[in-house]
């Protein structure tokens, strides 16, 4: 056992939400080395890198996990929005239970599907911030009415774009999750003229740290209540992590004075070796597919299932035999005569369908299919 003392710089979990056009984007792009996963396509005019839209909640699980195999990879990892993130998991957790709407499952199931979906999701965020990958979600601002139970009437007030049901609890274990939640607002002053009318001036935009009756937000770095909605004003954050993944080193090329002082032995000696290992290198990789573009596939796919499609090089030939292997379909039926429901379902189960590609189609491609 041991205890420790003292602050301990680690990467963030960071939310900024606030207004469409406020530029919470733009705002994201300054963290360290950010790399966005833009859901929406907010940032194609921006220049940031970027992960390819996910069109699938199984495209954006798969994304998360190439950042977590790859940690070198970014300093920041933003989720732009989570909003529409969410929109993906529970058209995920539609077609994993064959109903049509959230509201189909009854009785509030449905929600508390989404509720533990996200509750995943923010924990493989969390395996990234423990790797030193700062996480930011973007989200859109809606204004709700609230009632607190010890008071008389009810007022409106900004949250988080979540969960626009009462029975949904995303938008609470979002806040939960996150060490930090910026909202960000135009600063409006409404002044009454001379005639009694009116009239709103301003429109600065600010970013407030800390909760109030009239938004959701906190900090966990004493910033002040209200600050221009700049990164230079939460820099210093950042700037003291001590946790950020290494880089790799790149070879170091030998001095010419060591490479003068080989003798003509020592170069013949090391010349096969190298000549060897490049000469067999191909032959000891496995045969790769090549990756086949979303476009040239069937135009009766939808591009969620071909975008998955062209990540694991799947054909449309494997799944016409997935398809027979589970007893869907007799072998050979056409792409064209399949519901698009069927492909909706494969999405939400693309991880087992993998599997069936791996274990059967490609490693006994002929016992499956003889009669």
């Amino acid at each position: 056992m041991q205890i420790t003392r003292g602050k301990r710089a680690r990467a963030q979990k960071v939310v900024i939400y606030g207004p469409e056009g406020i530029g919470k984007s733009t705002f994201a792009a300054e963290f360290s080395n950010a790399v966005f996963i833009d859901t929406e396509g907010s940032t194609d005019n921006m220049d940031v890198a970027r992960l390819d839209k996910p069109t699938s909640w199984t495209m954006l699980i798969n994304e998360i996990a190439f950042i977590k195999a790859n940690p070198t990879e970014c300093g920041t990892l933003v989720i732009d929005t989570i909003d529409w993130a969410e929109a993906l998991a529970v058209n995920y957790i539609c077609s994993q239970h064959g109903k049509q709407g959230i509201e189909d499952f009854g009785w509030g199931k449905g929600y508390t599907y989404v509720q533990e979906e996200m509750g995943r999701f923010l924990n493989s965020l969390s395996d990234l911030v423990d790797t030193g990958i700062n996480v930011v979600l973007t989200a859109h601002a809606q204004i709700k009415k609230f009632e607190q139970p010890d008071e008389m009437g009810s007022y409106d007030r900004y949250e988080l774009k979540l969960g626009q049901k009462t029975g949904s609890k995303t938008a609470p274990l979002v806040k939960e999750w996150a060490d930090m939640v910026l909202f960000a607002n135009y600063k409006t002053l409404v002044m009454t003229t001379d005639n009694g009318k009116k009239k709103a001036q301003g429109g600065e935009r600010v970013m407030y740290t800390n909760h109030r009756p009239a938004w959701d937000a906190k900090n966990r770095h004493g910033l002040p209540d209200e600050m221009p909605f700049h990164y230079a004003g939460i820099a210093h954050i950042f700037a003291s992590q001590q946790t950020q993944p290494i880089p790799p080193q790149p070879p170091v090329a030998p001095a010419p004075q060591q490479a003068t002082q080989q003798t003509p032995e020592q170069v013949q000696e090391e010349l096969p070796l190298n000549m060897s290992q490049v000469a067999e290198k191909p032959q000891n990789e496995a045969p790769s597919t090549p990756q086949t573009p979303p476009e040239q596939y069937h135009t009766n796919l939808p591009k969620s299932l071909t975008d998955l499609m062209a990540q694991g090089n799947v054909t449309e030939e494997e799944l016409q035999k997935v398809a027979y292997i589970r007893g869907h379909f007799p072998l050979g039926t056409p792409i064209e005569s399949f519901p698009t429901d069927y492909w909706d379902m494969i999405v939400a189960h693309w991880q087992a369908t993998v599997e069936v590609i791996e274990n059967q189609v490609r490693k006994e491609p002929e016992l499956p299919f003889t009669v």
